[in-house]
């Protein structure tokens, strides 16, 4: 599958921009909705790691709908955790938190029991060797926020694709607009300073 530069997508209203690699790291970021609403998730110093904007990950749930109750979802390049906290604490009946960083694989296991967040589960690995064994069509919903910088966002979206059952959806950030895998359909889009988030539904 490529991964391809697509023209300009419908633009949502903008909210504020990620941060660059040189910006200054908000230190913490809270959980928008859900059980955890106003929780706060702490954001270490780390290469490549820029949590999703609240107003972006609000937008994304406003998508997604408040309510996720039995969904099964992953987050593949977890971070801070802010994605898959915030789908667990809507409900989610699985939140897989992937992080091949082992102290900020140690730091989401922690924060998942301070919350007592009993249906999410963090695994230290590399989300694509992670993804390439994976059983198809496991999960409604897939979260891909990988580093900008990491080059692998073709690798990740075709292994992701895969895993995401019929009827269910493919999150994707990215540096450029790109168009849907195979099989998928644009659902929503938007942009927000220099993130392109992309909500793809698997049309199957």
């Amino acid at each position: 599958m490529n991964v391809r530069r697509a023209g300009p997508p419908p633009r949502a209203a903008a909210p504020g921009a990620r941060r660059g690699a040189t910006a200054r790291l908000p230190g913490e970021v809270r959980l928008i909705g859900g059980q955890w609403k106003r929780s706060r998730l702490p954001v270490p110093d780390r290469p490549g790691l820029r949590p999703t904007p609240d107003r972006v990950r609000e937008t994304l749930f406003n998508w997604l709908g408040q309510d996720l109750a039995g969904w099964r979802v992953l987050d593949a390049f977890a971070g801070s955790g802010a994605l898959g906290f915030e789908a667990a604490s809507r409900g989610a009946a699985e939140a897989r938190l992937l992080e091949r960083d082992p102290a900020l694989a140690r730091l989401l296991a922690a924060t998942s029991e301070r919350l007592g967040a009993k249906t999410v589960a963090v695994t230290c690995a590399d989300a694509l060797a992670w993804m390439a064994r994976c059983e198809p069509a496991r999960f409604e919903l897939v979260l891909l926020d990988p580093p900008f910088e990491a080059d692998c966002l073709e690798p990740a979206i075709a292994r992701a694709s895969a895993l995401v059952a019929p009827g269910g959806y493919l999150y994707v950030e990215a540096s450029h607009p790109i168009d849907p895998p195979a099989g998928y359909e644009a659902w929503r889009t938007l942009q927000a300073g220099a993130v392109h988030a992309h909500l793809f539904r698997h049309a199957g």
